[in-house]
């Protein structure tokens, strides 16, 4: 399919876009036609045509500044250690996947010319021809066959292990053929593929001081909680793109000093804006907000390792006491769609509906407080900014505990180390979980007993075993029925609270073009770097 930002444009709409590019005004551009026998009204449309038009054509050249919402000494270029989201956006900047995933999460070709398989169990990727890293090393099936079995590796450390470890087998079968056999059948390997980890980096790779890929733009610099410059990889294999020369990218984890970087002209994209900033940016003249619907969700996160907060008539309680609604409207301004404590959003085709909505109810929390037995005992529960709108969403959580007698300590703490140092090492506290292509690889990081970010530390044989048989079905039906049950299992017994699926938002400069919704995420899927441009 043609991409409509490069259509050609024919007839009176291409000669006033001529006009245009020579700097005519819209006055003498209106002239011009007249002289040419033209209607005032008509030649006007087809100005309005043409402008539009010239804004949506790529152009070539440019520097941006770019602030996403968290940093650390921990950021990395390493795609299988990758933990945040400016790790995502930096190393996207950097390497390509097999596939990528497009606007509705289907995944299309990227490195790969083609993906067949038999019987979603053994598959055969052909590469790309012509592909350069960027020290100009050709592609071939050896660096696929390295990075796809170093994430494997518990060395390594990946959080994707689980997600690779289905790779029983993978081995080159041709310079540029490679084959992955599977332990057992998942049709869903292009998405995997698509996602952030599986990025292919160069054979033998160790050293990450800097990044080698074949992505759209090489690395200048890069310094962990710092900053990154990337610029233009002339010989990319995409032809035309990217687009600028050059982008600084880097962390300003507070809310309001990235809208105000934004809005003072210092950067030109700002990534997860609080929808409190929303009204902000859209009364000054010349910036906008980008909306990008998703799974994204900041959750209670409640550890059942421990005593007291492994109870689960406590846990019970904490998730009666989220007034979703007033979360939805107070602090997300709409931003957001009701969460009922299971983790698959309404977009997704294999969200259940069936599950009755789990409301508010203060008589039920303090039953279940009261059974609990945990009495006045103050419980501290850690918040920040780091996990979007934690902190008031912990108050609203305070003053409805304070109802029935449950006190709540919120220990508000910085962003700057949160996920290290607070997140799922302290009983009570919150995460901030970005949207996942699939219910599968949703489950297989967070829910799943062994996997690497089980936030809860919940587990549970029979959801363990309903995710390996659902991985493996391929009536859609039956597959969806086991699906539901795996949501009902998480909303009931996990120590997980899930009040509201957020909405992503940016912020940006309207000089700034090209950016679409991809659901995997902000700024495009983290994927901005190659697909925006700056209008002249």
């Amino acid at each position: 399919m043609t991409d409509p930002r490069q259509r050609r444009l024919s007839g009176p709409v291409a000669e006033a876009a001529a006009l245009l590019r020579r700097g005519a005004t819209r006055r003498e551009a209106i002239a011009w036609f007249a002289g040419a026998g033209m209607a005032a009204a008509t030649a006007g449309g087809i100005l309005t045509r043409a402008g539009s038009a010239l804004a949506d054509t790529p152009k070539r050249g440019g520097h941006i500044r770019v602030a996403g919402f968290s940093s650390s000494t921990a950021d990395t270029v390493d795609p299988a250690k990758q933990t945040l989201s400016t790790d995502y956006a930096r190393c996207n900047m950097f390497y390509n996947g097999l596939t990528t995933l497009d606007g509705a999460l289907n995944p299309q070709l990227a490195l790969a010319e083609s993906i067949d398989n038999d019987k979603a169990t053994v598959w055969t990727i052909k590469l790309r021809q012509g592909v350069q890293f960027h020290d100009g090393k050709p592609l071939t099936s050896a660096d696929v066959v390295y990075s796809l079995t170093r994430l494997k590796d518990p060395k390594v450390g990946s959080s994707a292990r689980p997600l690779a470890a289905q790779m029983q087998d993978i081995k080159a079968t041709g310079p540029n053929e490679v084959q992955i056999t599977l332990g057992a059948p998942n049709a869903d390997l292009p998405v995997v593929l698509g996602t952030f980890h599986f990025l292919i980096i160069k054979d033998g790779t160790t050293d990450f001081k800097t990044a080698v890929g074949t992505g759209a733009f090489k690395c200048k610099e890069f310094t962990p909680g710092v900053r990154s410059v990337a610029v233009r990889n002339e010989n990319y294999w995409k032809p035309g793109q990217p687009y600028l020369d050059e982008i600084e990218f880097f962390g300003i984890p507070d809310d309001n000093a990235r809208v105000n970087a934004l809005l003072s002209g210092d950067i030109q994209l700002a990534g997860g804006i609080d929808p409190r900033s929303t009204r902000q940016v859209q009364a000054a003249d010349g910036f906008a907000v980008f909306e990008t619907k998703s799974g994204n969700y900041t959750d209670l996160v409640i550890r059942l390792d421990d005593a007291p907060t492994n109870n689960a008539d406590f846990v019970m309680a904490m998730k009666y006491l989220q007034d979703r609604e007033q979360m939805r409207t107070a602090i997300f301004r709409g931003y957001a769609v009701l969460g009922n404590d299971q983790p698959v959003d309404p977009t997704n085709r294999f969200y259940c509906a069936d599950i009755p909505q789990r409301a508010f109810d203060l008589d039920k929390a303090k039953f279940h407080f009261q059974k609990s037995g945990i009495g006045s005992t103050a419980v501290p529960v850690y918040a920040s900014s780091a996990a979007s709108s934690s902190p008031d969403m912990a108050v609203l959580m305070q003053d409805a505990a304070q109802k029935i007698g449950l006190t709540l300590d919120i220990k508000r703490v910085p962003a700057d180390g949160y996920w290290s140092n607070y997140w799922m090492k302290q009983p009570v506290g919150f995460g901030n979980i970005n949207p996942r292509p699939s219910a599968d690889i949703l489950f297989s990081l967070f829910f799943k007993s062994d996997a690497p970010w089980n936030e809860s530390g919940w587990k549970n044989e029979k959801f363990d075993q309903l995710l390996l048989a659902a991985r493996a079905e391929t009536d859609v039906a039956k597959r969806k029925q086991m699906y539901c049950d795996m949501q009902g299992l998480v909303r009931d017994q996990s120590g997980i609270g899930i009040p509201l699926f957020i909405s992503m938002l940016d912020a940006h400069a309207t000089s700034l073009k090209g950016l679409r919704p991809i659901p995997l995420g902000g700024m495009m899927g983290y994927n901005f770097a190659e697909n925006v441009w700056l209008e002249s």
